[in-house]
């Protein structure tokens, strides 16, 4: 996952994966269903879960519940929902032209890296088992507690790779959630949000970036700010 040193002035994209690269959103509402069913709530559809879905996490059960969910509650929550989530996302696979767009990004001398809220320890054997893994220049997780937004992980991520030329100023976060949008802002980067995850697009543009229905779209819109 090394490569040359990027131009200063070349745009890098760091990518979202679930939802985004990773095309998981049925595997989620089944984990979340099959985790409600454990502790007793009713089970929700698809555009409920995305009109109300937040990061961190905890505060969309807020939004569920009515109220935050205790350390106890929220404990039980997450672990079901892993439990649920790892097994349905065995079956979950790219993105429409998820492969192709990182071929040619990389194909043009580009550069990209990939940011994650899943587990590092699952996620970078799981973007190997995909074949991706040689189009990044980064492949970082979580590490730590899950209830976190991503905008101290991305702070890491791009010191990680200050080294090798990629600026916060050229780069461009393609993720599916308002919480990739306010992680890139926190660092100075931009943000191109994709509605084939976890939020309506309605959600979306609250962010107040670019929204888009195709990562195809979302490559073009990124080519297009970096002009």
């Amino acid at each position: 996952m090394t490569s040359a040193p990027a131009s200063i002035h070349a745009t890098h994209i760091v990518w979202d994966w679930n939802g985004t690269l990773l095309h998981d959103i049925d595997a989620v509402i089944v984990a979340t269903n099959a985790s409600f069913a454990e502790l007793g709530f009713p089970p929700i559809t698809l555009e409920t879960y995305r009109d109300l879905y937040v990061v961190p996490v905890p505060k969309f059960y807020e939004r569920l519940m009515g109220r935050l969910p205790t350390e106890a509650e929220w404990a039980v929550m997450d672990e079901a929902f892993h439990r649920h989530y790892w097994v349905a996302a065995e079956d979950a696979g790219l993105a429409e032209g998820a492969r192709e767009l990182l071929q040619d990004w990389q194909r043009d001398g580009l550069t990209q890296s990939l940011l994650s809220l899943a587990p590092h320890d699952k996620l970078v054997p799981l973007v190997r088992s995909h074949g991706i893994d040689r189009h990044f220049l980064r492949v970082d997780g979580r590490t730590g507690p899950s209830h976190t937004s991503k905008a101290g992980h991305l702070v890491r991520h791009m010191a990680a790779m200050e080294a090798t030329g990629v600026s916060a100023t050229r780069t461009i976060l393609i993720g599916d959630a308002v919480d990739d949008a306010l992680a890139a802002a926190h660092v100075g980067a931009r943000a191109v949000l994709y509605t084939g995850g976890s939020h309506s697009r309605t959600s979306l543009e609250s962010a107040g970036v670019p929204v888009v229905d195709t990562l195809a779209d979302a490559v073009r819109t990124a080519r297009e700010l970096s002009e």
